[in-house]
């Protein structure tokens, strides 16, 4: 899980252009400034991209913070 903590992470710098954020799995949006609706799609759009991926819309609402995406990501990798 912590490679794609890491790969997760410099995917939200790259994003949200800052070299600054550092995440855990317990990380929300809200403890994100720049982490508004707008960045959450361009995010989706990269980690689909990055892990080659796809993921359904329900997916995406249900999720709470960074853990629940690396679950995702987890699953469909595997």
């Amino acid at each position: 899980m912590n490679n794609y903590l890491n790969e997760l992470t410099l995917l939200v710098q790259e994003v949200f252009e800052n070299e600054e954020i550092k995440l855990t799995p317990e990380t929300t949006a809200n403890d994100i400034d720049e982490w508004d609706s707008i960045n959450h799609i361009y995010l989706v759009v990269e980690i689909e991209k990055h892990f080659n991926i796809k993921f359904s819309s329900a997916q995406i609402l249900s999720w709470k913070n960074v853990g629940e995406i690396l679950d995702a990501i987890r699953i469909k990798k595997n």
